[in-house]
C-alpha cells in the first residue's frame, strides 16, 4: 500500500515563538484535541501496521517509516482506554517526543486530522481538574478557537512512563 503523507512545512521567516503557537488540530471520536506543530514530524495514511506480540493494548504495532521502525500508538486507547475504529479518514502522526533526554520518533492514530491552527498564548486557558475525560497531566491547556475550545495535549506525557516502558524496549532493541 502506498503512503500519502502530507508534508509539513513552516516558513523560514517565522520565529520561534510565531511557531509555538501553531498547532495541529486533530478529531478523536467526538473531542477535538491539537499537538504543538514543533513535535509534528509528518502525517501518512494509516497502514501498514505489524502488531508486535506482549506489547500493552494501547501499542497497535510498528510500521516501516523510510527504513526505520516507528511504534504505533493508539492514541484513543493511550487517553480513555477505548480503540480507536479505522475509517479512511484514519491517519498516523508521526511525532517526535524526547524520552529520558533522547528524542524518539513514534506514530499516533487519529480519526482525523482537521488543520493548523494559531492559538495565542492569551487563549490558552489550564486544563480543567475535573470533567475531561483525559488525565490530567495529559493536558497541556485548553486553547479557545471559534469553534469552541481544543484539548492541547503535552505529548511527551502522553507517550512517556512506566507504562510505555515495553515501547522504550522495544524501540532500544530495534
Amino acid at each position: 500500500m502506498s503512503r500519502n503523507a502530507l508534508a509539513l512545512s513552516v516558513p523560514a521567516e517565522e520565529s520561534e515563538s510565531d511557531q509555538q503557537q501553531q498547532y495541529l488540530t486533530f478529531r478523536l471520536s467526538d473531542e477535538s484535541y491539537a499537538l504543538g506543530l514543533l513535535s509534528v514530524k509528518e502525517i501518512i495514511e494509516y497502514g501498514g501496521v505489524t502488531q508486535v506480540p506482549m506489547m500493552p493494548g494501547f501499542v497497535r504495532g510498528v510500521i516501516n517509516l523510510r527504513g526505520r521502525v516507528v511504534p504505533v500508538i493508539d492514541l484513543a486507547n493511550r487517553l480513555r482506554s477505548e480503540s480507536a475504529a479505522v475509517t479512511r479518514r484514519t491517519c498516523i502522526v508521526i511525532v517526535e517526543v524526547t524520552n529520558d533526554g533522547e528524542a524518539q520518533d513514534m506514530g499516533i492514530i487519529v480519526d482525523a486530522v482537521s488543520q493548523v491552527v494559531d492559538i495565542p498564548p492569551q487563549s490558552v486557558e489550564p486544563g480543567p481538574s475535573f470533567g475531561a475525560k483525559v488525565r490530567a497531566d495529559f493536558i497541556a491547556g485548553m486553547g479557545k478557537l471559534d469553534e469552541g475550545f481544543v484539548i492541547m495535549l503535552d505529548i511527551d506525557r502522553v507517550l512517556a512512563g512506566e507504562d510505555m516502558s515495553a515501547v522504550n524496549d522495544m524501540k532500544a532493541a530495534s
